[in-house]
């Protein structure tokens, strides 16, 4: 099937954890992959037009994670994969914690559901976007948008929630040069946490969702405390313990490491978000140099695709 190109697939990127919603809270965030199809081909793969932002440093062939969700997508709807020409634009920072690979697995299961004739449930697609990634938290926000929780369930199977999220909260990002990936940031983890930890985190999760739905800024900062991951991550950020303090005493109701770092995020009332991100990039640059800030918006809603003429 020829799926009207040429198009604009347009994915967002993801926060995840926001403290103790370790490996099952995600938030969709207003900094974009752009994949433009021009058109099908015959050969299958991906055929590259142009690319620019981050998308210049994606491995290709079999190695890129869009090609390798599509495939994988398509094997699993009975497709034979095609061959696509596109050109790709991407201002998701690599290894920062922003969901930079779920983005590219979200924009290759979109891909295969473009081809097809039939659409693919979206319980489905979440669970390859597990399987792909092997953490549900940064694909399953990329796919359906907005704060989602995603607990994985025996068999492979998902159970994904789309939460409301209350309109008066921003956010701001910062991130140095230095990368955290993912697996040296699981790396620092324990093998096992006190009993004590392991009762706390639910606890503060409990409030932190309380908060952010509803607009309670006590439970927000109370609830996004985390004794399972962040102490262990925040030492692999130089000056990260500094930037947070620095958001804080700017104006944010809290502040904390987005998924496995090295970017950090505050929240708060939409006004104070400028400040913010500025606190904590001024603390980043005095420890590394150089550093970059955002003020983005939550993402409502699945991956945009954009007809064009």
């Amino acid at each position: 099937m020829n799926p009207q190109v040429p198009l604009r697939l347009c994915v967002p990127a993801s926060t995840s954890n926001l403290g103790p919603g370790f490996d099952c809270l995600g938030l969709a965030l207003s900094l974009w992959l752009e994949l433009r199809v021009e058109r099908t081909l015959p050969s299958p793969g991906l055929h590259w037009l142009e690319r620019s932002g981050t998308a210049r440093e994606w491995p290709e062939g079999p190695e890129n994670l869009i090609w390798r969700a599509y495939a994988g997508a398509c094997q699993r709807m009975g497709l034979a994969p095609t061959g696509w020409e596109l050109s790709a634009s991407s201002a998701i920072p690599l290894a920062r914690g922003l969901g930079s690979s779920g983005a590219a697995i979200a924009a290759g299961i979109r891909l295969a559901v473009l081809q097809s004739s039939v659409d693919w449930p979206i319980a489905h697609q979440l669970e390859w976007g597990l399987e792909c990634e092997g953490h549900p938290d940064n694909t399953t926000a990329a796919l359906l948008g907005g704060l989602t929780l995603a607990v994985p369930l025996s068999g492979g199977r998902l159970r994904a929630l789309s939460l409301p999220l209350a309109p008066e909260w921003g956010f701001a990002l910062a991130w140095s040069e230095v990368r955290v990936p993912t697996a040296t940031a699981r790396g620092v983890l324990p093998a096992s946490v006190p009993f004590r930890d392991a009762v706390e985190n639910p606890r503060r999760l409990a409030l932190l969702l309380w908060g952010l739905q509803h607009g309670d800024e006590d439970c927000l900062r109370e609830g996004s405390a985390d004794r399972l991951h962040v102490v262990h991550r925040l030492p692999l950020i130089p000056g990260g313990s500094e930037a947070l303090e620095a958001a804080r005493e700017a104006g944010a109701a809290t502040a904390t490491i987005s998924g496995s770092g090295s970017t950090l995020i505050a929240i708060g009332a939409k006004a104070r978000m400028p400040a913010a991100a500025a606190a904590m990039a001024q603390a980043l640059r005095r420890a590394n140099g150089s550093a970059t800030e955002r003020v983005v918006e939550p993402v409502l809603g699945p991956p945009r695709i954009v007809r064009e003429a």
